[in-house]
């Protein structure tokens, strides 16, 4: 089921639109694990958009296991949300990824977050990313770069939500942040999609 409000000539496509990615590594080089991750999102035609901090962050649901390096992207894409999913899944695998435990240690994860305004839901797949409103991890570093932007399904913001959100681990800011190859896809500026930052 997906719920968004369509434009004129919209055949299902995210045109021109963006979406917010997390990512997460707390194996091995952590650091090098989410700059490989940007490369491989750029070799994969994923333009990148924007980028918060690194956050150092306390390990959530399966606690014995390292602390994670978290930051969020927001990304250019006109596809549909599947595409998306297969890129980013197929990036987690070149890096090593292995499901072996749920919320267990990992090389890499990449969820979606946020795609555009939808809300959708299919096998494998649901849009916004469905504990995204429960995790600091995720809102700490989504509220940096779009504090502003609306959950289209829980009609807040998303500095609403971190401000109510009431997740106890830890979530560090590190003084780091990810480079990018700014892409600027169809003429798309991603500060408007974000509305006025204070």
């Amino acid at each position: 089921m997906e719920k968004r409000l369509r434009q004129p000539g919209d055949e299902g496509e995210n045109r021109c639109g963006t979406a917010f990615l997390g990512l997460g590594s707390n194996l091995g080089d952590r650091l090098g694990h989410l700059k490989q991750a940007l490369k491989a999102l750029r070799d994969r035609e994923i333009p990148l958009l924007g980028a918060s901090s690194v956050y150092e962050t306390d390990p959530v649901g399966f606690l014995e296991q390292p602390s994670f390096l978290n930051a969020v992207v927001e990304v250019g894409w006109k596809g549909a949300p599947r595409d998306l999913l297969e890129r980013c899944l197929a990036v987690e695998r070149v890096m090593g990824r292995e499901r072996r435990v749920r919320n267990g240690p990992r090389t890499l994860d990449i969820d979606i977050l946020l795609f555009g305004d939808r809300v959708h839901r299919e096998a494998g797949l649901e849009i916004p990313h469905p504990r995204l409103h429960e995790r600091r991890f995720v809102l700490v570093p989504l509220e940096e770069i779009a504090p502003g932007i609306l959950h289209p399904a829980l009609k807040r913001t998303v500095r609403e939500l971190l401000a109510s959100c009431a997740d106890p681990s830890g979530v560090r800011r590190l003084p780091l942040r990810l480079a990018l190859e700014r892409v600027d896809p169809c003429g798309y500026n991603p500060a408007a999609s974000r509305g006025t930052r204070e």
